[in-house]
Protein backbone atom coordinates (compact mmCIF):
# COMPACT_ATOMS: atom_id res chain seq x y z
CA UNK A 1 0.00 0.00 0.00
CA UNK A 2 1.46 3.36 -1.03
CA UNK A 3 1.40 6.10 1.60
CA UNK A 4 -0.70 9.12 0.63
CA UNK A 5 1.32 12.24 -0.15
CA UNK A 6 0.68 15.94 -0.36
CA UNK A 7 0.59 16.90 -4.03
CA UNK A 8 0.39 20.27 -5.72
CA UNK A 9 -3.12 19.84 -7.11
CA UNK A 10 -5.14 21.77 -4.51
CA UNK A 11 -8.17 23.94 -5.19
CA UNK A 12 -9.13 26.63 -2.70
CA UNK A 13 -12.57 28.20 -2.51
CA UNK A 14 -13.37 31.09 -0.16
CA UNK A 15 -16.54 30.91 1.94
CA UNK A 16 -17.74 34.44 2.66
CA UNK A 17 -20.64 35.65 4.80
CA UNK A 18 -23.99 36.22 3.12
CA UNK A 19 -26.12 38.88 4.82
CA UNK A 20 -29.01 38.44 2.37
CA UNK A 21 -29.55 35.43 0.11
CA UNK A 22 -31.88 37.37 -2.21
CA UNK A 23 -29.57 40.37 -2.63
CA UNK A 24 -26.50 38.18 -3.10
CA UNK A 25 -28.12 36.05 -5.78
CA UNK A 26 -29.63 39.05 -7.56
CA UNK A 27 -26.28 40.86 -7.72
CA UNK A 28 -24.06 38.00 -8.83
CA UNK A 29 -26.56 36.57 -11.30
CA UNK A 30 -26.90 40.04 -12.84
CA UNK A 31 -23.14 39.89 -13.48
CA UNK A 32 -23.42 36.51 -15.17
CA UNK A 33 -22.55 34.15 -12.29
CA UNK A 34 -24.30 30.79 -12.32
CA UNK A 35 -25.76 29.25 -9.16
CA UNK A 36 -24.32 25.76 -8.75
CA UNK A 37 -25.70 25.21 -5.25
CA UNK A 38 -28.32 26.94 -3.10
CA UNK A 39 -29.39 26.11 0.44
CA UNK A 40 -31.20 28.30 2.98
CA UNK A 41 -32.16 25.70 5.64
CA UNK A 42 -30.99 24.60 8.15
CA UNK A 43 -28.25 27.11 7.32
CA UNK A 44 -27.28 29.32 4.39
CA UNK A 45 -24.90 27.98 1.78
CA UNK A 46 -24.54 29.29 -1.76
CA UNK A 47 -22.09 28.35 -4.50
CA UNK A 48 -21.67 30.63 -7.52
CA UNK A 49 -19.43 30.21 -10.56
CA UNK A 50 -18.19 32.58 -13.25
CA UNK A 51 -15.50 32.07 -15.87
CA UNK A 52 -13.04 29.66 -14.19
CA UNK A 53 -13.55 30.36 -10.49
CA UNK A 54 -16.13 29.85 -7.74
CA UNK A 55 -17.36 31.88 -4.79
CA UNK A 56 -19.12 30.25 -1.85
CA UNK A 57 -21.23 31.99 0.79
CA UNK A 58 -22.36 30.87 4.22
CA UNK A 59 -24.33 31.98 7.26
CA UNK A 60 -23.10 35.38 8.45
CA UNK A 61 -22.14 36.22 12.04
CA UNK A 62 -24.91 37.83 14.05
CA UNK A 63 -23.14 41.20 14.27
CA UNK A 64 -22.39 41.55 10.55
CA UNK A 65 -22.70 45.12 9.25
CA UNK A 66 -22.44 45.21 5.44
CA UNK A 67 -21.89 48.98 5.50
CA UNK A 68 -18.47 48.41 7.13
CA UNK A 69 -17.41 46.46 4.04
CA UNK A 70 -15.16 44.18 6.07
CA UNK A 71 -17.21 40.98 5.91
CA UNK A 72 -14.86 38.89 3.79
CA UNK A 73 -12.57 38.93 0.78
CA UNK A 74 -11.34 36.85 -2.12
CA UNK A 75 -8.37 37.37 -4.43
CA UNK A 76 -8.84 36.42 -8.09
CA UNK A 77 -5.48 36.27 -9.91
CA UNK A 78 -5.66 36.70 -13.69
CA UNK A 79 -3.27 37.12 -16.59
CA UNK A 80 -4.86 40.27 -18.05
CA UNK A 81 -6.97 42.47 -15.80
CA UNK A 82 -8.65 44.87 -18.25
CA UNK A 83 -10.98 42.31 -19.93
CA UNK A 84 -12.43 41.30 -16.55
CA UNK A 85 -13.32 44.87 -15.62
CA UNK A 86 -14.76 45.46 -19.10
CA UNK A 87 -16.94 42.34 -18.94
CA UNK A 88 -18.24 43.03 -15.42
CA UNK A 89 -19.05 46.67 -16.18
CA UNK A 90 -20.77 45.61 -19.41
CA UNK A 91 -22.95 43.22 -17.42
CA UNK A 92 -23.71 45.94 -14.86
CA UNK A 93 -24.83 48.36 -17.55
CA UNK A 94 -27.05 45.70 -19.08
CA UNK A 95 -28.63 44.78 -15.74
CA UNK A 96 -28.80 48.13 -13.95
CA UNK A 97 -28.57 50.67 -16.76
CA UNK A 98 -25.31 52.05 -15.35
CA UNK A 99 -22.04 51.03 -13.76
CA UNK A 100 -22.42 50.77 -9.98
CA UNK A 101 -19.49 52.99 -8.99
CA UNK A 102 -20.58 54.21 -5.55
CA UNK A 103 -22.42 52.87 -2.56
CA UNK A 104 -22.83 49.11 -2.20
CA UNK A 105 -22.72 46.97 -4.26
CA UNK A 106 -20.21 48.55 -6.64
CA UNK A 107 -17.14 48.06 -8.76
CA UNK A 108 -14.09 50.25 -8.26
CA UNK A 109 -12.68 52.44 -11.00
CA UNK A 110 -10.16 51.13 -13.49
CA UNK A 111 -7.53 53.29 -15.14
CA UNK A 112 -5.27 52.44 -18.08
CA UNK A 113 -2.28 50.53 -16.75
CA UNK A 114 -3.93 49.57 -13.45
CA UNK A 115 -3.22 46.09 -12.09
CA UNK A 116 -6.28 45.51 -9.89
CA UNK A 117 -9.87 46.44 -9.16
CA UNK A 118 -12.43 45.41 -6.54
CA UNK A 119 -16.01 44.20 -6.70
CA UNK A 120 -17.89 44.98 -3.47
CA UNK A 121 -21.02 42.87 -3.01
CA UNK A 122 -24.24 43.56 -1.02
CA UNK A 123 -22.85 41.84 2.09
CA UNK A 124 -19.71 43.99 2.14
CA UNK A 125 -17.40 41.29 0.75
CA UNK A 126 -14.54 42.38 -1.54
CA UNK A 127 -13.70 40.33 -4.63
CA UNK A 128 -10.29 41.69 -5.65
CA UNK A 129 -9.13 40.98 -9.20
CA UNK A 130 -5.33 41.18 -9.50
CA UNK A 131 -3.04 40.90 -12.50
CA UNK A 132 -0.39 38.30 -11.75
CA UNK A 133 2.58 40.43 -12.82
CA UNK A 134 1.65 43.57 -10.85
CA UNK A 135 4.55 45.33 -9.07
CA UNK A 136 5.72 43.49 -5.97
CA UNK A 137 6.68 46.66 -4.13
CA UNK A 138 4.67 49.82 -3.57
CA UNK A 139 5.90 53.24 -2.52
CA UNK A 140 3.30 54.39 -0.02
CA UNK A 141 3.53 58.14 0.12
CA UNK A 142 4.05 58.26 -3.64
CA UNK A 143 7.05 57.58 -5.84
CA UNK A 144 10.21 59.27 -4.56
CA UNK A 145 11.06 60.16 -8.16
CA UNK A 146 8.05 62.52 -8.24
CA UNK A 147 7.34 65.79 -6.46
CA UNK A 148 4.38 68.03 -5.59
CA UNK A 149 1.00 67.14 -7.05
CA UNK A 150 2.43 64.36 -9.22
CA UNK A 151 3.69 62.54 -6.14
CA UNK A 152 0.39 63.10 -4.30
CA UNK A 153 -1.53 61.68 -7.27
CA UNK A 154 0.66 58.58 -7.25
CA UNK A 155 0.13 58.17 -3.50
CA UNK A 156 -3.64 58.58 -3.90
CA UNK A 157 -3.65 55.95 -6.66
CA UNK A 158 -1.93 53.45 -4.37
CA UNK A 159 -4.26 54.19 -1.45
CA UNK A 160 -7.32 53.83 -3.66
CA UNK A 161 -6.32 50.81 -5.75
CA UNK A 162 -4.29 48.75 -3.27
CA UNK A 163 -5.83 49.65 0.09
CA UNK A 164 -9.34 50.40 -1.16
CA UNK A 165 -9.15 53.58 0.93
CA UNK A 166 -10.74 56.33 -1.16
CA UNK A 167 -11.21 58.41 1.97
CA UNK A 168 -7.46 58.54 2.63
CA UNK A 169 -6.80 59.27 -1.05
CA UNK A 170 -9.23 62.19 -0.89
CA UNK A 171 -7.45 63.63 2.16
CA UNK A 172 -4.04 63.29 0.51
CA UNK A 173 -5.13 65.16 -2.61
CA UNK A 174 -7.00 67.87 -0.69
CA UNK A 175 -3.89 68.63 1.36
CA UNK A 176 -1.55 68.46 -1.64
CA UNK A 177 -3.71 70.82 -3.68
CA UNK A 178 -3.68 73.38 -0.89
CA UNK A 179 0.12 73.18 -0.62
CA UNK A 180 1.18 72.92 -4.25
CA UNK A 181 -1.53 74.40 -6.49
CA UNK A 182 0.14 77.82 -6.89
CA UNK A 183 3.47 76.31 -8.00
CA UNK A 184 2.17 73.44 -10.17
CA UNK A 185 1.54 73.15 -13.89
CA UNK A 186 -2.13 73.63 -14.89
CA UNK A 187 -2.36 70.07 -16.20
CA UNK A 188 -1.31 68.67 -12.80
CA UNK A 189 -3.86 70.91 -11.09
CA UNK A 190 -6.50 69.65 -13.54
CA UNK A 191 -5.57 66.01 -12.88
CA UNK A 192 -5.82 66.60 -9.13
CA UNK A 193 -9.17 68.39 -9.33
CA UNK A 194 -10.56 65.67 -11.61
CA UNK A 195 -9.38 62.98 -9.20
CA UNK A 196 -10.93 64.82 -6.23
CA UNK A 197 -14.28 65.07 -8.02
CA UNK A 198 -14.17 61.38 -8.90
CA UNK A 199 -13.23 60.26 -5.38
CA UNK A 200 -15.77 62.50 -3.66
CA UNK A 201 -18.53 61.28 -5.99
CA UNK A 202 -17.67 57.64 -5.29
CA UNK A 203 -17.71 58.36 -1.54
CA UNK A 204 -20.99 60.30 -1.85
CA UNK A 205 -19.21 63.15 -0.05
CA UNK A 206 -19.87 65.88 -2.59
CA UNK A 207 -19.60 69.01 -0.47
CA UNK A 208 -16.54 70.27 -2.34
CA UNK A 209 -17.43 69.03 -5.82
CA UNK A 210 -19.09 72.23 -7.11
CA UNK A 211 -16.07 74.33 -6.14
CA UNK A 212 -13.60 71.83 -7.64
CA UNK A 213 -15.71 71.71 -10.80
CA UNK A 214 -15.70 75.51 -11.05
CA UNK A 215 -11.92 75.65 -10.66
CA UNK A 216 -11.45 72.81 -13.11
CA UNK A 217 -13.62 74.45 -15.75
CA UNK A 218 -11.78 77.77 -15.31
CA UNK A 219 -8.39 76.28 -16.20
CA UNK A 220 -7.00 77.11 -19.63
CA UNK A 221 -5.83 73.83 -21.12
CA UNK A 222 -4.76 72.74 -24.56
CA UNK A 223 -6.51 69.77 -26.13
CA UNK A 224 -3.48 67.59 -25.31
CA UNK A 225 -3.52 68.72 -21.68
CA UNK A 226 -7.26 68.14 -21.50
CA UNK A 227 -6.82 64.56 -22.72
CA UNK A 228 -3.98 64.00 -20.25
CA UNK A 229 -6.07 65.30 -17.35
CA UNK A 230 -9.10 63.19 -18.24
CA UNK A 231 -7.47 59.88 -19.12
CA UNK A 232 -7.64 58.63 -15.52
CA UNK A 233 -11.18 59.35 -14.27
CA UNK A 234 -13.83 56.82 -15.14
CA UNK A 235 -16.68 59.27 -15.79
CA UNK A 236 -15.40 62.20 -17.85
CA UNK A 237 -18.82 63.53 -18.79
CA UNK A 238 -19.10 65.29 -15.43
CA UNK A 239 -15.62 66.84 -15.70
CA UNK A 240 -16.39 69.49 -18.26
CA UNK A 241 -12.84 70.78 -18.92
CA UNK A 242 -12.64 73.28 -21.77
CA UNK A 243 -9.71 73.62 -24.18
CA UNK A 244 -8.02 77.01 -24.28
CA UNK A 245 -10.28 79.68 -25.78
CA UNK A 246 -13.50 77.68 -25.55
CA UNK A 247 -16.46 78.34 -23.30
CA UNK A 248 -17.49 75.52 -21.05
CA UNK A 249 -20.76 73.86 -22.00
CA UNK A 250 -23.51 74.11 -19.37
CA UNK A 251 -24.44 71.08 -17.36
CA UNK A 252 -27.31 69.01 -18.66
CA UNK A 253 -29.49 70.05 -15.73
CA UNK A 254 -28.68 73.77 -16.02
CA UNK A 255 -31.90 75.80 -16.48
Amino acid sequence: MTEAMVRANETTVPVMPCASVEETLEFYQALGFEVSYRQTRPYVYLALEWSGFALHFGTPPRNIDPSREDAGACLVLVDEIAPYHAELTRAMRAAYGRVLAKGRPRITRFRPGASRFTLVDPSGNSIIFIQRDEPAKLEYGGSKTLTGLARALDNARILSEFRNDDRAALRVLTTALRRHESTSAPVDVARTLAALIELATALEDTGGVDEWQRRLTALDLTETERHQALKGPGDTEDLRIRPTGETAAPAADTP
